[in-house]
């Protein structure tokens, strides 16, 4: 095996090292470096903490996993994949008709924004089996394990769908779903990422378009930050906050539905003991 490493570049950020295996340079950071920088030598790494990868197989595994995934959502009857077209251009057809068409019942509907791996809607699907639960997702090889574990465990009240959540009044038709419930969003901290927060007034304008007006949203989170920011948010719109705790393990009051769910991660953050926040609120009609 020949080693090929990067000098020190004079331009800042563009640390890079690369390993000529078989005569083929491999990449081994995001950034990129003209060729004519490169010199070739045995052993000598200046100012990098090198780590050698064996195979490619690593990232061709995953590649592989994801497309498998992809291919079996396809076959998932609690799988439902529109286009952006379809849902701009009002063409998706479940819209207004979840419950009868889908779930072939009356019942309410309930969704989880950024489900994941879909761990909480199939736990609250297995719970209350007098609702439909649907998670909402756009990365479907997370969300493909939860509707996996739908499909064989017969939990029928549950079912995933891929959009990206600013299309959701497209998915949805007007007082079509009862509850939402967010669960351990990115809490986007950076001033310039505020618009990706899933309770920002963006969010909250749509959420309101779809739920009914006695609709109640969930928000359960182990951010402090994003546990105060909605709770300002909140106050300040003139929101109906029905009940916010900022510790819920700790603190008498929450739900069973609240602390009687936990995903892979919140067992994690619990470990650590590190507190979990829940707010449960309504949005102003007027």
């Amino acid at each position: 095996m020949q080693r090929v490493a990067w000098p020190k570049p004079q331009f800042k950020g563009a640390t890079s090292i690369r390993f000529a295996i078989a005569n083929q340079d491999v990449p081994f950071t995001q950034n990129y470096v003209p060729q004519r920088y490169a010199f070739k030598s045995l052993g000598y790494f200046p100012n990098f903490a090198f780590q050698y990868i064996a195979s490619r197989k690593v990232n061709t595994v995953g590649s592989k996993n994801k497309l498998k995934r992809f291919k079996e959502n396809e076959s998932f009857g609690n799988v439902i994949q529109p286009s952006r077209d379809q849902l701009i251009q009002g063409q998706f057809g479940i819209k207004g008709h979840w419950a009868n068409q889908l779930f072939k019942n009356d019942h309410p509907i309930v969704l989880e924004l950024g489900c994941g791996k879909g761990e909480y809607t199939v736990a609250l699907a297995n719970r209350y089996p007098e609702k439909n639960f649907i998670g909402v997702d756009i990365k479907g090889a997370r969300f493909w394990r939860g509707a996996k574990t739908a499909i064989e465990n017969g939990i029928s009240n549950a079912a995933f769908l891929r959009i990206q959540i600013e299309l959701i009044e497209h998915a949805f038709a007007q007082n079509e779903v009862d509850e939402i419930w967010i669960t351990f969003p990115d809490p986007q901290i950076k001033y310039k990422r505020t618009k990706h927060r899933m309770t920002n007034s963006f969010f909250l304008e749509r959420y309101k378009k779809i739920l009914k007006p006695d609709g109640i949203i969930h928000l359960k989170t182990d951010s402090e930050f994003m546990h105060g920011y909605t709770l300002g948010l909140l106050h300040g719109e003139g929101h109906e906050v029905l009940y916010a705790n900022h510790d819920i393990y700790r603190q008498h009051g929450s739900s069973d539905e609240v602390t009687g769910i936990q995903t892979h991660y919140e067992s994690l953050y619990l470990e650590k003991n590190k507190p979990i926040t829940y707010i449960r609120f309504k949005i102003k009609q007027s």
